[in-house]
């Protein structure tokens, strides 16, 4: 592989600093790894002022327009995904209290609380936000912590912007729901697994009792237009016996956000590690009919065939994460089982929060999972689990323009990402 110089390197990008946002851009790479193919030797993306990819291809076949700038680099690669995180809710100082709070991810009022919106509690401007992007994150699908039956909803951000706004790509995409002891450690009910399963089911079939009232509510307003008449002879006239309209149930907010996990509207993304609880899981789907994501998972190895049957993608714990009967090999176990997966970062107790989602997929590589199925674990994979793989993942013409640039191969822990880029817009240029 051609290694380009750090201090030439440092010179193009320095050139970059003054491009305004979605500008047009050329990154001419040594090895491009566009994930949805095989790997490009000498290549060359061009990224366009609408933030696209306009050109993909060898350098020998590029036409670079008049005045455009080129970064160059050894190793470019898709922007990275992390699959699940609270960053933007949980910030780099650790505080709980006082002005400087910025640990929003978990709410410890009550174990059951589905209403509550990643996007009013993102902060796109944390110091944490930048820390994870300057380690080639481009997207993140954060949210709502582990820790409680239910916690809220996640959503979908890119690592920039001044504002949520400007951040949000998806401002609900998911259900955060947790199974197991980490519930019980924060709140006095449920206090048992049977316990917090049981509690779940009665929201679920509550918010299905709501959506049925609902209906109800709308196809008596819909009869009451003009469909029909309460004596069915379609004159106008009443009927003396009729029974009342329906009338909707008062609006409840956590019945709406689990009644569009029930309509399909959102993934119910359950953080479970152990079998019994995994398995829990499953039963759940299987009754409800939802769709389910598994989260963390850390005993996932011991439960192929049956998350396979089901059809359930797993967002992996980080390969070195201190989980209980966690392993370095589940990653490419669940990739030779055929079980769709992407690798994490989730939520650490210390500072920074977050672990460095490039650091466990290099360690996860080294450990059977091999350098490309690594890289497709946390860039296309993680995209096609949250339904935005139209949009990134992979080195794709008309795919935002979402790079990570490196002095060296990404897994290698001597080399350094030396550039960011987001929709053309040249955010990094500090090699770390």
């Amino acid at each position: 592989m051609k290694r380009l110089g750090t201090t030439s390197f440092l010179v193009a990008l320095a050139a970059l600093a003054s491009i305004p946002a979605a500008a047009q851009v050329a990154v001419r790479a040594g090895t491009l790894h566009t994930v949805s193919g095989a790997p490009i030797e000498n290549a060359v993306v061009i990224a366009g002022a609408d933030g696209r990819i306009e050109w993909v291809g060898p350098a020998a076949e590029a036409n670079i327009p008049d005045g455009v700038d080129v970064l160059e680099a050894a190793v470019v690669t898709p922007g990275l995904v992390d699959a699940r995180s609270v960053v933007g809710l949980s910030g780099a100082l650790n505080s709980n209290v006082g002005p400087v709070r910025d640990q929003d991810q978990l709410e410890r009022s009550s174990p059951l609380q589905p209403d509550l919106r990643a996007i009013d509690a993102y902060d796109a401007n944390e110091t944490l936000v930048e820390w994870v992007r300057s380690y080639g994150v481009t997207t993140l699908h954060t949210g709502h912590g582990p820790g409680a039956l239910v916690s809220g909803q996640t959503m979908i951000a890119k690592t920039r912007g001044r504002n949520v706004e400007q951040a949000t790509l998806m401002p609900v995409r998911m259900l955060a729901a947790t199974l197991g002891n980490a519930v019980s450690s924060n709140f006095q009910s449920p206090g048992t697994s049977a316990k917090g399963i049981a509690m779940l089911r009665s929201a679920l079939h509550g918010a299905q009792a709501y959506l049925d009232q609902v209906q109800k509510a709308e196809e008596a307003g819909a009869e009451g237009n003009g469909e029909s008449d309460g004596d069915g002879n379609g004159n106008g006239e009443e009927d003396d016996d009729a029974k009342p309209a329906p009338q909707p149930p008062p609006r409840d907010l956590s019945k709406e956000a689990l009644g569009q996990v029930l309509s399909g509207e959102l993934s119910l993304l359950v953080t479970a590690n152990t079998v019994a609880d995994m398995a829990s899981a499953l039963r759940l789907q299987q009754e409800f009919g939802f769709d389910l994501v598994l989260d963390s998972a850390a005993e996932s190895y011991l439960l192929l065939d049956e998350i396979r049957e089901a059809g359930v993608p797993v967002l992996l714990h980080p390969t070195m994460s201190r989980v209980r009967n966690g392993s370095y090999e589940t990653a490419a176990t669940l990739a030779d089982a055929g079980i769709p997966f992407a690798i994490q970062t989730g939520f650490e107790g210390y500072v920074p929060k977050t672990r460095v989602l490039l650091w466990e997929a290099a360690i996860a590589a080294a450990n059977g999972l091999g350098m490309e199925r690594a890289l497709e674990a946390i860039t296309l994979s993680p995209a096609r689990i949250l339904g935005i793989d139209d949009r990134i993942g992979s080195i794709e013409v008309g795919k935002d323009a979402d790079l990570a640039l490196f002095d060296g191969d990404p897994f290698e822990y001597t080399s350094h990402i030396c550039g960011v880029i987001i929709e053309s817009e040249v955010l990094s240029t500090e090699c770390r």
